[in-house]
């Protein structure tokens, strides 16, 4: 059953494992979780019983891995979608529209889940809007407002938000959505991505220009390369945004007849139309290796057939029995049936086979595993159109008409001819941190190995820390049979050692078999010089590929993924969220520290409140390093103590914490704030914000800020209307607020 490693049970604990809603469990074991699992997709089946002996006999021997989403919420009687993501409805440009869609998507990750959007469907900044005799504010200010709301809803559960935006490469704001990340508070909770068409990729070959252009209208031209140059600049500095070729994914797309994609999921191996979803799970290709590390190593297909009909099942069924957070979504789903089986393991698998990654011979057995996998899928969804009908929308000729379908031996043409096919789209490789983890810690998808062996810290119940070791499924493997001093073979290779050309040769190699799209994450060294690093999507786009990201540590992000000592194998987690780990470690604190103590007046309450910042000194610089909070007033105790707790340990962590006050002074008492000293103040804890922030100017840790205007030059000041400031002037025949950019002409 479940793995050995703690790791495993560790992932089954957190992710999967049902619980009341007072945290008492009730699967008892993760044999519990999967019965739970496979009971209730075999609800749709004439024969239920005997089909969740099936499911579970697929996942119990993990030799199929439905996605996080259906491992956690299947048979919980609970309201949520046991789809990973979706791609939202086309924003239309008006304001009514946009905050339809707002409300849509706030209402999607409200179910839990994730949300891709085509922001170029709304007019760019500064272009007319018609009948209110104003200009366009474009769509990054209106992404703005869906990551403000993202943040909101992940604060209200135990998910991080996932956004993908993306933006077509002829739009008049590509460069400023291209630029938007430089800035490393904005638009976090996106991952961004450009569309790039043919036509673009022509130009930037041809050295020609380039027209920016919105409906009718071309606002600017410029020099292709210059824009590509524009891009890969961008993405090389702070790994975003990545590009999705897009007219490939149309061309290649088997609905082609029936709908149009201009969006991805957040991970981008689901290209989606308005209201797509993505149903996915997969085959674990490490666990059907016979004879691993022998001269005979080979991957059992004969379980691989009879693996792949029973996970076609599975998704098909998730369709019918798993919520939806709107009803367009549950149209669109049902209409089309569109299923994502991919694989994982892989780099494991290939390892057992004695093929290091990234050679001829790993991208030789990658075809031929996953041509397996796509015939064996195709022949079980022709199967179930023949038990149960095809996809609602199918329509043969077309359908047959199709480049991927093309691609297909004639036996599966003359099934699909003959009964339709079930699924329109069947195979997709998602990213599979978790489940793998859950695996034995298997490689992720088609990623290689991040490291045979490192160490995490791990929370425990008591609210202590225990370093545990984590090793590679694969290798431990190894490690079992031939001993501890074994040495490696060469085919034992990790992320740290591959070339990033590696990365591309077996995206482009498992692409040809998938008929959506791929999540992967091209690994590149710090010191790639910038023609190198472009070159690579070069590299993606010629050898077929739907897309391409990228991820070299850079100052904006960091190094995500970082090995201390590459001598002992031992770097961070690769899963930011299964677990604990430090990117840095705490600073000591001194037996003494410099501070100051500063008196708030908060109007509803009888007693001041007394805020103390102590700072240390780190390379002749001040910087804050805790806080604490005091007041008479009882009513605050708990909250400001753990407040306090919470932003001194972050201090602690280094860095750049401005974001604190940022977070703080957006808080919104729904009750309404209160005037301090002449300045309306949204909530309590935006005041402590105010405080702290006016700490870090006084310490030089943070620059002054400088005012927008004068007073003076702009006329006595009365209450915004917006954010109730007396910040209020009339300028230029208009009331105009200085704090908000609330304005109104009469």
């Amino acid at each position: 059953m479940i793995g050995e490693s703690a790791i495993a049970q560790r992932i089954w604990e957190m992710k999967y494992r049902l619980k009341q809603p007072d945290g008492a469990p009730v699967d008892k074991s993760i044999e519990e979780t999967m019965r739970r699992v496979a009971t209730a997709l075999a609800e749709p089946e004439n024969n239920p019983e005997e089909w969740a002996e099936h499911f579970y006999r697929v996942m119990s021997e993990f030799h199929f891995l439905p996605a996080g989403r259906i491992l956690a919420g299947a048979g919980s009687d609970r309201k949520v979608t046991l789809f990973n993501c979706f791609v939202m409805g086309n924003v239309p440009d008006d304001m009514t529209g946009i905050f339809d869609s707002l409300k849509e998507a706030a209402l999607t990750m409200q179910h839990g889940g994730g949300i891709g959007y085509d922001f170029s469907t709304l007019r760019p900044q500064g272009a007319p809007v018609r009948g209110v005799g104003a200009d366009a504010s474009g769509p990054l200010s209106f992404m703005d407002v869906w990551d403000a709301m993202c943040r909101t809803i992940m604060s209200a559960g135990s998910r991080r938000g996932a956004m993908m935006a993306v933006m077509r490469c002829d739009h008049p704001d590509i460069e400023a959505f291209i630029d938007a990340k430089r800035n490393p508070a904005r638009l976090r909770m996106f991952n961004l991505s450009v569309l790039v068409t043919d036509a673009f990729m022509r130009a930037v070959n041809e050295d020609a220009d380039w027209p920016l252009h919105f409906e009718a209208r071309t606002y600017s031209t410029v020099r292709a390369r210059d824009l590509w140059q524009k891009i890969m600049r961008a993405t090389y500095d702070y790994a975003e945004p990545g590009v999705v070729f897009i007219d490939r994914i149309n061309a290649r797309n088997n609905l082609h007849y029936c709908e149009t994609i201009s969006a991805t999921n957040p991970c981008g191996e689901q290209p989606l139309p308005p209201y797509g979803a993505c149903d996915l799970g997969s085959i674990n290709l490490a666990r059907l290796v016979i004879d691993p590390f022998e001269d005979t190593a080979r991957l059992d297909t004969d379980i691989l057939e009879e693996i792949v009909p029973i996970a076609v099942r599975m998704l098909d069924n998730v369709i019918d029995v798993s919520g939806f957070p709107l009803e367009a979504k549950r149209a669109e789903a049902q209409s089309k049936r569109r299923i994502g089986l991919g694989v994982t393991g892989l780099a494991d698998a290939l390892i057992m086979c004695r093929t290091r990654y990234g050679s001829a011979e790993a991208v030789r057995l990658t075809e031929q595993w996953l041509a397996a996998i796509r015939k064996a899928a195709y022949g079980a969804s022709i199967a179930l159109a023949e038990e149960k009908g095809p996809f609602p929308l199918f329509d043969a000729q077309p359908y047959l008409e199709g480049e991927t379908i093309g691609l297909l031996d004639g036996q599966l043409r003359d099934g699909i001819a003959e009964h339709g096919i079930r699924n329109a789209l069947v195979t997709s490789i998602a990213p599979t941190g978790t489940i793998s983890l859950l695996a034995d810690n298997v490689s992720s998808g088609i990623e290689p190995v991040f490291s045979q062996e490192y160490t995490r810290q791990v929370l425990l119940p008591d609210g202590t820390h225990r370093e545990e070791t984590v090793s590679d499924y694969a290798y431990r493997l190894f490690r079992d049979r031939y001993g501890a001093d074994a040495p490696l073979p060469d085919y034992f290779t990790d992320a740290q050692e591959l070339q990033p050309a590696d990365h591309i040769v077996m995206q482009a190699a498992a692409q040809k078999y998938i008929d959506s799209s791929i999540s992967k994450t091209v690994n590149v060294p710090a010191e790639t010089a910038f023609d190198n690093f472009a070159a690579l999507y070069l590299q993606a786009y010629e050898t077929g590929c739907k897309g391409c990201t990228t991820y070299r540590p850079n100052a904006v992000t960091g190094s995500v993924l970082s090995v201390a000592d590459p001598a002992a194998q031992q770097p961070a987690a690769p899963e930011p969220d299964a677990g604990v780990v430090y990117m840095t470690q705490p600073l000591d604190r001194p037996d003494s520290l410099i501070g100051k103590t500063y008196k708030l007046r908060w109007p509803e309450s009888d007693h001041a409140i007394y805020i103390t910042v102590n700072d240390i000194e780190r390379d002749g610089r001040r910087r804050p390093f805790e806080v604490f909070i005091n007041s008479k007033n009882m009513e605050h105790y708990a909250w400001t103590v753990a407040l306090t707790r919470m932003i001194s340990a972050v201090f602690r962590r280094g860095g750049d914490v401005s974001f604190v006050v940022e977070e703080l002074k957006a808080v919104f008492d729904p009750r309404g704030g209160q005037w301090v000293e002449g300045k309306y103040v949204p909530s309590l804890l935006a005041a402590i914000g105010g405080v702290i922030e006016r700490h870090m100017i006084e310490i030089g840790f943070l620059s002054k800020k400088t005012p927008a205007a004068a007073q003076s030059t702009l006329g006595a000041a009365r209450q915004c209307p917006k954010c109730g400031g007396l910040s209020l002037v009339h300028q230029e025949g208009c009331d105009l607020c200085t704090a908000c950019e609330y304005s109104r002409c009469g």
